[in-house]
């Protein structure tokens, strides 16, 4: 297509988006699963954002990340999707992309110059063929550790751990002192967190990336491997007996209370802690990983756009596109998540010191880790899931987790 003609679409297309803002104000239906009270404040700063450029939000929330895109799935395949969706930025809507069920929205990309802001990951987890079929919405780091400062307090820890040695001996304290130790949600996506975030910093940035990225049988098998997954299991023998099943904002909870004193949960527990008034260094701490060049595991949130026969559909995926990426919306919404937005060209001095530490890291490209997601299908992921639960629940012997684990990944 030549140039002249192609810049002439874009134009035309951002134009119908911003006269559909001016006039009746292009709806759209966002559907999502950000349910919980930090959650859901933070979704509102996107539905301002996308009212005051003129558009009408339709909030359509779902329960659960897995439930959402079921739903999603089910609604795109029957011929009724919603306007947007969201999906975590890696692999999980690739098939959607090649099935050509979804819109681009080259236009806003390339006028607000995505691939320069946008880490690897991240950039290559939305754009496929030179194409952009997602708009990101937030940077999440999924392995952070949390601790209660009055948990702390109580059980005399004076110091954050710097390793798992230093971890465990904390996690001792707590349980002498009469507190849950580890506050953690048995679910399955909630073990795999915790498994990363042994693997990331016990095992490090190499162990990792052959582990996921190239599925290599030999470090699977390795002793080095036995012992991440050896830590892993230890860790079990922190939690408590409501642990199965528990969501992870109830986790987050047991903190906030000073019930528990550590959770290894994603940055988006920061909506939680902000929702109950607690902030970062006075009530909590956070730590990235033990050690100045621990990994940075990048995983992120962002909306594919359905594709419809409806001219006003493509006009609101336009204009929330822009929205949601746009410079103020980002930190509204960050402030708001405990994300940190996916723009590196915007002043950050307002989050709160955690986003801050992150942030900072995240200049460091050789500390950035691509989410699991982003080197698995979704049948791998899956698959290693279900062998990593069935280990964190049950006595198995840790060279048959290695096997299965192997053939996890070769499906």
């Amino acid at each position: 297509m030549p140039v002249a003609l192609k810049r002439m679409i874009v134009a035309t297309l951002l134009l119908a988006a911003g006269s559909a803002a001016g006039a009746a104000g292009p709806r759209a239906e966002v559907m999502h699963w950000w349910t919980s009270g930090g959650e859901s404040a933070a979704v509102r700063t996107l539905a301002d954002a996308y009212r005051a450029a003129g558009g009408t939000w339709l909030d359509s929330a779902i329960a659960g990340s897995e439930q959402a895109r079921a739903v999603a799935l089910s609604r795109i395949a029957g011929g009724d999707p919603p306007t947007a969706a969201l999906f975590n930025a890696s692999r999980q809507f690739r098939d959607l992309i090649d099935q050509g069920l979804l819109n681009n929205v080259d236009a806003v990309a390339e006028r607000d110059h995505w691939a320069q802001f946008l880490p690897a990951s991240i950039l290559d987890a939305v754009r496929v063929n030179g194409h952009y079929y997602a708009a990101p919405v937030s940077i999440h780091m999924p392995t952070w550790i949390w601790y209660s400062k009055a948990a702390f307090r109580k059980a005399g820890i004076a110091a954050e751990p710097r390793d798992f040695n230093e971890l465990f001996a904390a996690l001792d304290r707590l349980k002498a002192a009469g507190l849950i130790p580890l506050a953690h949600g048995g679910q399955a996506w909630q073990d795999n967190i915790v498994f990363r975030a042994v693997l990331a910093n016990q095992g490090g940035a190499a162990l990792y990336l052959q582990i996921f990225r190239d599925r290599d049988a030999r470090a699977i098998a390795s002793s080095e491997f036995r012992a991440v997954l050896t830590t892993f299991k230890r860790l079990h023998s922190y939690v408590d007996a409501g642990s199965p099943g528990r969501n992870w904002n109830d986790a987050t909870a047991l903190l906030i209370t000073g019930r528990a004193g550590v959770q290894i949960m994603g940055d988006w527990v920061k909506a939680e802690f902000a929702g109950a008034h607690q902030d970062a260094g006075r009530d909590y701490g956070c730590i990235p990983g033990f050690g100045p060049r621990s990994p940075y595991i990048i995983q992120g949130d962002a909306f594919i756009f359905p594709k419809s026969s409806d001219p006003q559909a493509l006009r609101a995926q336009l204009l929330l596109a822009g929205t949601v990426t746009s410079g103020a919306a980002q930190l509204a919404f960050s402030s708001r998540k405990g994300s940190i937005p996916i723009r590196a060209d915007i002043d950050v001095h307002t989050l709160d010191p955690c986003a801050q530490l992150g942030v900072s890291i995240m200049k460091d490209r050789t500390r950035q880790l691509g989410n699991d997601e982003s080197y698995l299908t979704p049948d791998q992921n899956g698959a290693m899931a279900d062998v990593l639960t069935d280990y964190w629940n049950r006595d198995r012997d840790v060279a048959a987790v290695q096997r299965n684990i192997a053939a996890a990944l070769r499906e």
